[in-house]
């Protein structure tokens, strides 16, 4: 790679660890490329770019971002996760391959500006995704109101009870 390469590769990881909210670091050793490809295919499907790093160039470029906290954890094979939207989705696929095949390690994350140990990512996978969260709160709105239509059409059908009661009344009163 040369010179011009390298300061271009340094300058792209720069501007995305810049623009990231989410990245996190992990060892890929191990992985056989089958393994690799399933997991970049579910990576890429949740919008999450997944990089393998140099990480001489890494540690340029998150000096260059103000990422000083990721530089001691760039050692060994490293591979970074740029998370999209949501990032619990991508902390998922990549705690299911540490956790099913054990190959690859996560080393740890960056999200929002705070530092999280290995630990922590895995308290993020095991949050539930933004969809189910959408689910849950669609739920327990629709609860309440679908209560109240229970109620106000209950009532509805007791007036009609009613009505029809008084109606019944009134004609044997007039028959009568």
């Amino acid at each position: 790679m040369s010179t011009d390469e390298k300061k271009e590769s340094v300058a792209k990881l720069t501007e995305s660890m810049s623009e990231a909210k989410t990245i996190f670091l992990a060892d890929f050793t191990g992985m056989d490329v089958e393994t690799v490809t399933e997991m970049r295919r579910k990576l890429r499907a949740a919008s999450v770019d997944y990089l393998v790093v140099k990480n001489r160039l890494a540690k340029r470029a998150a000096e260059a971002a103000g990422l000083d906290g990721l530089i001691e954890h760039l050692t060994g094979p490293t591979a970074m996760a740029f998370a999209g939207d949501d990032p619990v989705e991508s902390a998922k696929i990549l705690q299911e391959y540490a956790g099913d095949n054990g190959k690859i390690a996560i080393k740890m994350g960056l999200f929002d500006g705070e530092y999280l140990t290995p630990d922590k990512v895995v308290e993020i996978a095991s949050l539930p995704s933004y969809q189910e969260l959408l689910g849950k709160l669609v739920g327990t709105v629709q609860s309440p109101i679908s209560g109240l239509a229970l109620v106000l059409n209950g009532l509805l059908r007791n007036l009609v009870g009613v009505l029809a009661a008084v109606q019944e009344k009134q004609a044997e009163a007039e028959a009568g």
